[in-house]
């Protein structure tokens, strides 16, 4: 029942979004703002429609009208940027995940929504540095169920289900403002994991700390590059084992001239104290598609994923799905003055 519930509430919440989005921008009059629509980490709302038509805004009167030269430079930037992970933008996404096919039956699911905000800070003239944080909070059944166990089993009773927080993963990257040599942008720092967890199977029992890098190049319409760190546990609670923990994200992104940026990655993820046995790696293949746009004046972005796992440790999952709806606030732009139609008082 509850991954009905799930299931159904993140296909409310989507179509409720997809169906007021229309209409709120319906009503906005038409303004050339510097800020244009937003950008886009994957996420499409009306995906169909965000191919097939060029982008319009509508008056108060509810004619059509083109994009401006101007909003559609600014969409396009912003959708670059949010292909960039330490872009100088500020975006706050909700990105839910459900994947099915864990546990000894393959029947076990798991939803996680991960609040991941991207803070860049302008510490001197040459040299940004970017603060990406992950919240996960997460709900999860029979994953670690055994159907048919004897009832003198001493793994009874089950625990089926687990609901809470789970780690905290943050990373620091010091960034240099202009891309270096052969367009490459690139960001360096340290990575850590809190133990925040609020239940022992959804945490590691484990403060860990490691390196990160990202480098990316960013040529015309494509954006490709690679993210990842290292993490070994330094502080370990009682009873938990250390952490020797490697992710890795090769990612390859195209955005098209109606600022759709369609992408493939993998956010793969290597237990290096597993055994062989129970398998060391957890590979998703995912394809994300996203569209930015705005709600009255707050340029987000909306992506919708799809996950196949080509590789997984045993009893892992199978498949799953994403969707994602971020809050973009442009960094260096200053906001459209208010047009007075009375007199000051």
């Amino acid at each position: 029942m509850k991954r009905g519930h799930i299931v159904l509430g993140t296909t409310v919440l989507a179509s409720g979004i997809l169906s007021v989005v229309p209409a709120i921008c319906a009503a906005e009059p038409l303004q050339v703002d510097a800020n244009g629509n937003a950008a886009a980490e994957p996420f499409a709302p009306d995906v169909g429609a965000s191919i097939n038509l060029p982008p319009f805004r509508t008056n108060q009167n509810l004619t059509l009208a083109v994009e401006s030269p101007d909003e559609a430079a600014e969409a396009d930037k912003l959708a670059k940027e949010l292909a960039n992970p330490i872009a100088s933008l500020i975006s706050v996404p909700f990105q839910a995940n459900e994947d099915w096919g864990y546990g000894p039956t393959g029947n076990g699911y798991k939803f996680t929504l991960n609040i991941q905000p991207v803070v860049p800070i302008s510490i001197s003239k040459d040299w940004n540095l970017i603060i990406r944080t992950i919240f996960p909070i997460v709900s999860q059944h029979d994953l670690f169920y055994f159907a048919n166990l004897p009832k003198n089993s001493p793994l009874q009773p089950q625990n089926r289900s687990q609901d809470g927080l789970s780690d905290t993963t943050q990373s620091f990257f010091l960034s240099p403002k202009n891309p270096g040599p052969f367009g490459l942008v690139w960001g360096i720092g340290p990575a850590f994991l809190y133990p925040t967890g609020t239940h022992p199977l959804l945490d590691t029992g484990t403060f860990s700390i490691g390196p990160t890098f990202v480098v990316l190049k960013q040529a015309g319409p494509w954006t490709i590059g690679a993210l990842m760190n290292q993490l070994w546990s330094v502080v370990i609670s009682e009873d938990r084992s250390s952490l020797s923990q490697m992710f890795v994200q090769p990612f390859i992104a195209y955005t098209t001239k109606t600022h759709t940026t369609f992408t493939i990655d993998t956010e793969s993820t290597a237990d290096w104290n597993a055994s062989s046995d129970d398998g060391k790696w957890t590979v998703p293949v995912i394809f994300q598609i996203s569209q930015i746009l705005k709600i009255g004046r707050q340029p987000v972005s909306v992506q919708i994923g799809g996950k196949y796992y080509a590789d997984t440790p045993r009893y892992g999952p199978n498949w799953g799905v994403r969707f994602n709806f971020t809050l973009l606030f442009p960094t260096g732009r200053h906001p459209e003055p208010v047009e007075r139609t009375g007199l000051v008082k």
